[in-house]
């Protein structure tokens, strides 16, 4: 190891890298390999952040939103509590609520839009949906049994011309018989509070309460099933399933991978598109690093005969082109992961900013309208190993070609 670091192959490689060459071109090769590995670790911690910003968003917000298990009932149930104490005593439920699901149309201010309409209980609800959490100064409490009260997104009230203590109409696709024949039926509610996600997911997300739900369904004191929060989201539907087996009576299971299976199949995506990304700033990094030490081979062969012919090994001159690409390593890794945190820390910003400028959406077809980022401690301190390590081993193959450079066949031709 100490012959390794030799100091004066740390000398002589640290001094081609820095020295002016006889030529403009040649003075560039360095410069070459340490942007081109700086930019490959930029645009990888870059990359790697906003992955992970759309993971947590997915993890934390979307799926804290939308249930991530469920339980059918055949029939609607009404001993319901007793059924959630079961549930909740397994060790991967973290919690339990029952819920209404009705589908129709609000209607107001002549603005029709459909809805999913779910009956909830406010006590519960909180163990198992974040929904309070986008709700402006205001919580669940709103919604109280008798009150024909409603929570919906922001954005749906837009749509609709409806504020706070507004009355809006749901009509459900169910006829009930009338003198002047089939009509649909219709229940007025109250607007009580709205939220904002940021997100298509809870963009037709109404809320009522249960028991409101139970009586326009005329099905008092009853409920649909209930709603799972679990511990490990990916195992929700082995959870959900080994779950509904031990209860008593017939349920079917649900999970948000069957409800949102396009959320899912975009977490597959990205972990695909990391591989690929991967593959190709390695790809990058090492044919940079490679072709540039071979040039600076090629240019240093009537140096490196002169250092043979005063002695110095193979070995020695092996090590010199090894210290230049750690050197290479060092600098590029380092310049780049500098970039890559500086410039993920400003591109939602950035986003922002182009999107705003050219009244664009850039995500609109995506599951959130913003561009999210989360920058770890371990991408960053991985891609400066990666980069170091690969420019390492690159630099192998140039230094064992300069380490065969024939002393009297170089000084021959000079």
């Amino acid at each position: 190891m100490r012959d390794m670091i030799n100091p004066l192959s740390v000398y002589i490689g640290q001094r081609y890298l820095v020295a002016k060459r006889r030529g403009h071109f040649m003075s560039f090769i360095p410069l070459s390999s340490i942007l081109g590995l700086a930019l490959s670790i930029a645009v990888l911690i870059t990359v790697l952040s906003v992955i992970n910003g759309f993971e947590r968003e997915l993890e934390d917000r979307i799926l804290g939103l939308i249930p991530q298990a469920k339980l059918y009932s055949y029939k609607p149930m009404r001993d319901w509590e007793s059924l959630a104490a079961q549930v909740i005593d397994d060790e991967q439920v973290e919690g339990v609520a029952p819920f209404i699901e009705l589908q129709g149309m609000l209607s107001a201010n002549k603005q029709v839009k459909p809805v999913l309409v779910t009956g909830i209980d406010p006590r519960y609800e909180k163990e198992v949906s974040i929904i309070e959490q986008f709700m402006e100064n205001t919580s669940l409490a709103v919604l109280s049994a008798g009150d024909y009260g409603v929570v919906m997104g922001s954005v749906m009230a837009e749509e609709l011309g409806v504020r706070i203590g507004d009355k809006v109409t749901l009509v459900l696709p169910e006829a009930s018989i009338s003198p002047a024949g089939l009509l649909p039926r219709f229940k007025r509610f109250t607007l009580k509070a709205t939220f904002s996600t940021g997100a298509d997911v809870g963009r037709y997300m109404v809320l009522i309460h249960h028991q409101d739900a139970a009586r326009i369904l005329r099905q008092v004191g009853k409920v649909h099933g209930l709603r799972l929060k679990v511990n490990n989201l990916f195992m929700a539907d082995h959870i959900a399933y080994r779950v509904s087996s031990s209860l008593p009576g017939n349920f079917y299971p649900s999970d948000w991978k069957r409800s949102h299976g396009s959320l899912y199949n975009a977490i597959r995506m990205q972990k695909g598109m990391i591989a690929l990304l991967l593959l190709l700033i390695v790809a990058i990094a090492v044919f940079n690093t490679v072709a540039s030490l071979i040039m600076l081979v090629n240019d240093k062969k009537f140096d490196i005969a002169i250092l043979r012919t005063l002695g110095l090994s193979s070995t020695g001159v092996m090590r010199i082109f090894l210290v230049q690409g750690f050197f290479i390593g060092v600098i590029g890794s380092v310049l780049g992961a500098l970039l890559g945190v500086a410039f993920t820390s400003v591109l939602s910003d950035i986003h922002s900013g182009l999107e705003s400028l050219f009244h664009l959406n850039l995500l609109e077809s995506y599951f959130i309208h913003y561009l999210p980022t989360e920058i770890r401690v371990e991408d960053v301190v991985g891609a400066l190993l990666m980069g170091l390590l690969l420019t390492v081993l690159s630099s192998i193959y140039p230094a064992w070609r300069a380490s065969k450079t024939e002393p009297a066949d170089e000084l021959r031709h000079e």
